[in-house]
């Protein structure tokens, strides 16, 4: 369901938060407050074995493919028993049982990347599609370019995503490009593009639904510009002065899950009763997840020296 999905990534990044500044979590922090409808109407339409990888506000992301809240908490608190080991932190979740390929902290960096494991995919001969999100600032770096022609060219079976949360870390779209409308970026290789409103699970979930099924069908690649908006700062040392109350409580009153939750109440999918048990639910898993952190071990030391480089033996390479 839409509104447990979601209810359960914004009480685990308020919780985060939280934890934050009591200074249980360190490093850095970006949390997807506001942007959850994009994760959420994705979902609906993806399969377990379709690969992700997106940037480094990437706690939604994971979460939603699968990975437990525990293994992400453990994560945020460097222990052990973290889905990357307790190595990655915030930024760098990882999953290969989960088919989730990061949390990548270079801008952009995950952009030609999510080209490779949909150029794996095709040639591996499954019906996969890799989804790739990224920054409304990623979309200024030249490596998008090079990965949206060869995408193209080789009809990869990709869904590259915009998550146009109207900011660049505190820099506006308006003030980075000529082209503020970011998914005509992809019709200069004809791709197929368009824009979607991402304060609503319905509309994400159509975007996803068309352009899944054109790439799952082998026709290629397609660039969804998806318009939401965090209601937190950049990341947690981000006091986010450059934007007003005033516009911040004008997207705050399209909040997708408010928007969810209505549409169950008024047509009666649910009853308060029903929403009462998911929120309880969802809240024993955040508090779980946190004592799970709590009471687990931090790295060995010899982790260190771990996971670097890796060895395998490749038939065809010579001695």
């Amino acid at each position: 369901m839409w509104y447990e999905q979601m209810l359960l990534m914004r009480r685990f990044e308020e919780r985060a938060g939280q934890l934050y500044g009591m200074q249980k979590i360190k490093g850095f922090c970006h949390l997807y407050i506001g942007q959850e409808a994009l994760m959420a109407g994705a979902m609906s339409v993806l399969r377990p074995e379709d690969p992700m990888i997106t940037a480094y506000r990437d706690h939604a992301h994971a979460l939603a493919k699968g990975v437990s809240a525990r293994a992400v908490m453990a994560e945020l608190f460097a222990k052990a028993t973290g889905c990357s080991k307790g190595k990655g932190g915030s930024m760098h979740l990882f999953s290969k049982e989960h088919h989730f390929y990061g949390g990548h902290g270079i801008v952009g960096g995950q952009i030609p990347l999510g080209a490779g494991i949909a150029f794996a995919e095709k040639y591996k001969g499954t019906d996969n599609v890799c989804v790739c999100y990224m920054g409304d600032g990623a979309t200024r770096q030249g490596a998008l370019h090079e990965a949206f022609n060869m995408a193209m060219t080789w009809k990869l079976p990709v869904v590259f995503i915009i998550e146009n949360n109207n900011y660049a870390m505190g820099t506006s779209v308006e003030r980075t490009s000529n082209v503020t409308e970011l998914w005509k970026l992809g019709l200069a290789y004809d791709m197929p593009s368009q824009p979607v409103d991402g304060m609503t699970c319905e509309d994400v979930h159509e975007a996803m639904d068309k352009a899944v099924k054109h790439a799952r069908a082998g026709n290629g690649p397609s660039l969804l510009e998806i318009n939401t908006y965090r209601y937190k700062g950049h990341s947690m040392s981000d006091p986010a002065k450059y934007r007003t109350k005033e516009e911040v409580e004008r997207y705050k009153a399209e909040d997708p899950i408010e928007k969810v939750l209505k549409t169950l109440l008024d047509k009666k999918y649910a009853t308060q009763a029903d929403i009462d048990v998911i929120i309880k639910r969802v809240n024993d898993v955040v508090e779980d997840s946190v004592t799970f952190a709590e009471e687990s071990p931090y790295p060995d030391p010899s982790e260190l020296y771990k996971d670097v480089y890796v060895q395998d033996d490749y038939p065809y390479i010579m001695d």
